[in-house]
C-alpha cells in the first residue's frame, strides 16, 4: 500500500481533528472538529453552524488544512486543500440541506427522521465544509 493510502486510512478512522483556517491578518485559526472522510469523492466533510470564525475565514479565503492523529498519538496526517461551503440552507429542499443529508449518510448512515433532520439543519443554520484534498502528508513514530 502507498504512503498516501495509509494517510487516507487514518483520515477515515479519525473522528476528531483540528481544522486550520486563515484569519484576515494571516495568522491561523484552529478549530476542533469532527471530520468525516468521504473516500468516494476524496473530500473531508465537516458540519458546523454558520457564524463561527472558521466559516467567516473560509468565505474570505477558502484555503484550509485538517490534522488528525491516531488514538495513541503516534501517527498523524494533514490534508490541505480548498474548501467549498454549502449553506446555510433556508428551506427543507434547499441544495445546501441536501448536501448535509448526504454528509449524514456518509458519516452515520440513515437518519430515523429525515424531515426532522432537515428542519434542524435549517433552524441551526448548519453549513457543510467540503475540503477538497490537494496535498496530504504525515508520518508514524515507531
Amino acid at each position: 500500500m502507498s504512503h498516501d493510502h495509509h494517510l487516507r486510512e487514518l483520515l477515515a478512522s479519525s473522528s476528531l481533528g483540528v481544522l486550520a483556517t486563515l484569519r484576515s491578518n494571516g495568522r491561523p485559526q484552529l478549530s476542533p472538529v469532527q471530520p468525516t472522510y468521504d473516500r468516494r469523492n476524496d473530500v473531508i466533510l465537516i458540519s458546523t453552524e454558520d457564524g463561527f470564525a472558521k466559516t467567516h475565514n473560509l468565505r474570505r479565503d477558502p484555503r484550509a488544512a485538517l490534522e488528525v492523529t491516531s488514538e495513541d498519538g503516534r501517527a498523524w496526517a494533514t490534508a490541505e486543500g480548498v474548501v467549498t461551503l454549502h449553506g446555510p440552507g433556508t428551506a427543507h429542499d434547499d441544495p445546501a440541506v441536501e448536501a448535509l443529508v448526504n454528509y449524514y449518510r456518509t458519516a452515520a448512515g440513515e437518519h430515523p427522521d429525515w424531515d426532522e433532520y432537515r428542519q434542524v439543519m435549517v433552524a441551526d443554520r448548519r453549513v457543510l465544509i467540503e475540503l477538497h484534498i490537494d496535498h496530504i502528508y504525515g508520518d508514524k513514530i515507531v
